[in-house]
């Protein structure tokens, strides 16, 4: 074929490819809106992505599974999905596009497919939607309040109904607040709006009304007075870390659970994927989502102790700094993080490592850790160097650790990355809490020390597994087909 006419089909091709993706958005959009239904692409978040990020999405799927998925399949799945009665669900269609091809000698054609797959999720127990309360509007708390209300639709799981702060609130508080929310140096512009109802000290988040509640104690608080009852609070304030202190959080009139989103003492310390089913929340009123670094390397951890045994090991995380660091040289009172966080590297503990074994009791004792703290405001590595039972090999490892992030129990919290090219920058925004490399794992020779490297973005991707959580306790998880 001349050159000029392979142009023109490829040009033909792409225009044909990106009008089946405008229409797989709108796919997408109709069932989230309409039913409740989210779609997701190797867990990858579909709604209010554009054409490209779409494309590009499909690209990443088709080489993680090393079979072509292209956006044609993508359309005929979504379709079958949409004429079908599914109740609220969250359906993988990268899995589902995948299995189709594997099994498509099976089935007359994709709605007969679709709803072999998808034949119990009838019979998933109806949820009631939970109030959310965040306590404090930290770095952490703005990313779940953007999570959330970007996903609120028909409001059918948690619904973001207040945020507790301190100090009066005010026109120009209430404009700092919003713009808080609406912009962030690392995450880029809040999809959506945000606007200030003074009269009523609210934010108006998409066009609903998020109550500005001043409290000095959490005691003070009547969350009932605003149409607030039986409510999830999120505790991103860092000041409440053992059960007696979070135990004031539920004093408050209005308030049925408390989810803090850091390490606790005395509480249950959930990596969700790993051990949150061990915790009834008819039976438990306080959970700790643990640390970014704990549910960075214990869905890691999990499976290569599953699959090989460990029987020790160390861990080194080069951490991100953070607001707990001073921005020029200044007392602080722990050693060396007083020195400028932009301009240094320092060294700072973490308690990541024993932390591991509160998830993975086999872990107790196993463990070594440290930190460095590092001159980005975001985006972290996890380096584990590990001590195996059996032996291992680099394509071992890395088959071991893709299967876990294709299929079982820990595919929201591990994802594998193929790029020889990472680098810090490029997961930020991931929402997995892992993200392991696998052009970078290491292996002894005699194949029974492996180092390992898992990146995490620190306040994204935590902040995914604290929504998890809070799924968990507030028993609003929908029917999901991983």
């Amino acid at each position: 074929m001349p050159v000029n006419e392979t142009y023109e089909s490829e040009l033909a091709f792409q225009a044909d490819r990106r009008r089946a993706t405008v229409e797989f958005i709108k796919i997408v959009s109709d069932l989230w809106y309409d039913k409740s239904i989210e779609l997701v692409l190797f867990r990858n978040q579909l709604i209010d992505r554009n054409v490209s990020e779409i494309l590009n999405l499909h690209e990443y799927a088709g080489e993680f599974v090393q079979k072509p998925i292209s956006v044609f399949d993508s359309v005929e799945i979504a379709e079958a999905i949409k004429t079908l009665d599914v109740p609220p669900a969250k359906l993988d269609i990268g899995k589902l596009t995948y299995e189709y091809h594997l099994e498509e000698k099976n089935f007359s054609n994709a709605m007969a497919f679709v709803a072999s797959k998808l034949k119990d999720a009838n019979e998933y127990e109806a949820i009631t939607p939970k109030d959310v309360v965040l306590y404090g509007f930290g770095r952490i708390g703005r990313l779940v309040a953007r999570e959330l209300m970007t996903k609120t639709g028909k409001g059918s799981q948690l619904r973001l109904r207040a945020i507790v702060t301190r100090g009066a609130i005010n026109a120009t508080v209430l404009e700092k607040r919003a713009s808080l929310l609406r912009n962030d140096s690392v995450h880029g512009d809040f999809p959506g709006t945000v606007g200030i109802d003074l009269e009523n000290e609210s934010l108006i988040i998409n066009g609903t009304t998020v109550r500005i509640i001043s409290a000095n104690q959490p005691e003070d608080i009547d969350y009932t007075q605003y149409g607030i009852n039986d409510a999830l609070i999120i505790d991103n304030t860092g000041v409440f870390r053992d059960k007696d202190a979070l135990s004031r959080l539920l004093a408050s009139k209005g308030a049925d659970k408390v989810l803090l989103t850091a390490p606790g003492k005395g509480v249950p310390n959930i990596v969700h994927g790993v051990n949150h089913l061990e915790h009834n929340p008819d039976e438990v009123d306080i959970f700790s989502a643990a640390s970014c670094t704990t549910n960075a390397i214990t869905p890691i951890l999990k499976a290569i102790e599953d699959t090989y045994g460990v029987k020790s090991g160390h861990l080194e995380t080069i951490h991100a700094y953070t607001n707990d660091q001073n921005l020029v040289d200044n007392f602080h009172s722990k050693y060396r993080r007083g020195r400028a966080a932009a301009l240094n590297m320092v060294i700072t503990e973490t308690g990541a490592g024993k932390a591991v074994s509160k998830a993975l009791p086999s872990f107790e004792g196993k463990l070594t850790s440290n930190a460095i703290r590092v001159p980005v405001p975001n985006g972290s590595l996890a380096i584990l160097n590990l001590e195996l039972d059996s032996e291992a090999s680099i394509e071992s490892i890395n088959a071991t650790l893709k299967k876990y992030a294709l299929e079982g129990d820990l595919v929201e919290q591990i994802k594998y990355e193929m790029s020889d090219e990472l680098v810090s920058s490029d997961i930020v925004g991931s929402s997995a809490p892992a993200i392991y490399d696998s052009k970078a794992t290491i292996v002894r020779a005699d194949g029974k020390n492996a180092v390992l490297y898992i990146w995490y973005d620190n306040e994204y991707g935590y902040s995914h597994q604290v929504i998890r959580l809070a799924k968990y306790i507030a028993k609003v998880r929908r029917f999901t087909y991983y």
